[in-house]
């Protein structure tokens, strides 16, 4: 018998396979410098694990209402306000197991079968597929380099269909680490006014920002959009608490009631006593945060320098966020050893297996003459990684 079409056109995330080949490879004793991971590589802030180990002691244990509980609402929405410049309710809030679960939510709320979501790219690999499991349509909106990777609002109009029915938006960008500026976003917005389309905005990396960048967000600076507005974010990235699975969603009341149903049947709640530990830390403030920023930008420099320096590589400086979209497209046709590099599948491949590092490869983001490095890593293995694909480039003929 048949399993699901649908399922079946799934693809795997590229960067949890990528992050589980090179596991093994350390498990094995290579040393491998790792760019491929997502996620900041400081541990949770101490006052955040203590929280969750008094809730745990609180006996904290148990079922909680489905969309969180009522404290941790509160505080997303104290956060809104206090951040932000927006109002919402605690009832507009859906607290998940992780933001990929908010976005998922959203998805299923908003989307019919053949329904167009148009993603600007290159994009976080996740979000074509949680749209095709939505049963809706990727349309992708290609950006390059001369802007920054940023869709431009002729871009927009000219991506909007009849069958279109939401964008995402990600600012600060994963893979980019594009920033979209105040202006920019306001001049998207007006397009956005004038079609009747939902809006997902992903924020999740909205605290690491560099070089005098600030954060806005749709919401606040076009408030008749509002409503059609879905704002993702949440705990992983900001307070380094990707295992603790805390992410949120902030919506009209009547999608927030939508996206709550879908949760109840998909997974009930998350996790208590994470809701408990992230209550602790939405409400402590930045200064644990903002350390890590310091260190994400000094490790954001010394990787431009060192690109900068390589003959065969380049990129656009990130203006946010923790990765690079490094330019390898000097290297396709070339070979290595005998190996032909055709793509970054190729290149990544070559790099793993024979120079000990482990990046993504870009068609997984829908640009293939790119990797992705994250430098959410110490800048000891900063240094030595980029050194090896400097080798590595040199060794191509």
């Amino acid at each position: 018998m048949p399993f699901s079409e649908k399922c079946l056109s799934i693809s795997p995330s590229a960067t949890l396979a990528l992050t589980a080949k090179a596991k093994a490879l350390k498990d094995e004793g290579r040393d491998i410098v790792e760019f491929g991971a997502g996620q900041p590589d400081f541990d949770t802030p101490e006052y955040i694990k203590a929280a969750g180990k008094e809730a745990i002691d609180r006996g904290m244990t148990k079922y909680t209402p489905v969309p969180g509980i009522p404290q941790l609402r509160k505080a997303i929405c104290d956060k809104f306000k206090r951040d932000n410049g927006l109002i919402y309710a605690p009832d507009q809030i859906v607290v998940t197991n992780g933001a990929k679960h908010a976005l998922y939510n959203a998805f299923q709320a908003l989307l019919n079968p053949g329904d167009e979501v148009l993603i600007p790219s290159p994009y976080w690999n996740s979000y074509p597929e949680i749209v095709k499991m939505s049963d809706g349509e990727p349309v992708y909106i290609n950006t390059d380099e001369a802007s920054g990777f940023k869709m431009t609002p002729d871009q927009l109009t000219g991506a909007i269909g009849p069958k279109t029915k939401a964008i995402i938006l990600n600012s600060p960008s994963n893979p980019t680490g594009a920033v979209y500026e105040k202006e920019l976003l306001q001049a998207l917005g007006e397009v956005l006014m004038d079609h009747s389309l939902y809006v997902v905005t992903d924020e999740i990396y909205e605290r690491f920002l560099y070089d005098g960048f600030e954060h806005h967000s749709l919401a606040e600076l076009c408030p008749d959009l509002k409503d059609r507005i879905i704002l993702i974010n949440g705990v992983s990235k900001t307070y380094a608490m990707t295992g603790w699975r805390i992410g949120y969603s902030a919506s009209s009341k009547e999608l927030a009631s939508i996206m709550g149903s879908v949760q109840s049947h998909a997974t009930s709640n998350p996790n208590s006593i994470a809701q408990w530990a992230s209550l602790t830390a939405i409400s402590n403030g930045y200064e644990a945060v903002e350390k890590m920023r310091r260190i994400f930008q000094d490790r954001r420099d010394l990787a431009i320098s060192l690109i900068d320096a390589t003959p065969g590589i380049s990129c656009v400086t990130p203006k946010g966020a923790f990765y690079i979209m490094l330019n390898i497209s000097e290297a396709f046709g070339k070979s290595y050893q005998g190996k032909v590099i055709e793509g970054s599948l190729d290149f990544c491949d070559v790099l793993l297996e024979r120079f000990d590092v482990a990046a993504v490869p870009g068609f997984a983001f829908g640009s293939d003459p790119h990797i992705r490095l994250s430098y959410a890593t110490d800048k000891e293995s900063i240094q030595k990684g980029l050194e090896r694909i400097a080798r590595f480039m040199a060794q191509l003929s």
